[in-house]
């Protein structure tokens, strides 16, 4: 059975502009998502249904339920926090 092991990044702090980036990323990243989806063939639709490829999600992020947004900030957030807890640092 698999379990996962993510590694542990509960020490990092962001500072107010990596959060700030958070936001971008998260953006980016529904983008990411929404392209590869209509790639493969998919369309918006009020529910999801895998079978015709359709699916709500494909619209502007600002357009997505908090619910969503915090799944792609928390990618973002825990990205980040990995790069800083590697030993990289994100200068501007």
């Amino acid at each position: 059975m698999y379990t996962p092991k993510p590694i542990d990044t509960s020490d990092i702090q962001l500072s107010r502009e990596l959060l700030e980036l958070r936001e971008k990323i998260a953006e980016n990243v529904h983008d990411v998502w929404a392209a590869g989806r209509i790639a493969e063939g998919w369309t918006y639709g009020e529910k999801k249904d895998p079978e015709k490829k359709v699916t709500p999600l494909l619209i502007p992020y600002g357009e997505l339920p908090e619910s969503e947004k915090e799944y792609d900030r928390n990618t973002a957030f825990e990205t980040l926090k990995l790069i800083i807890k590697m030993g990289y640092r994100i200068e501007k």
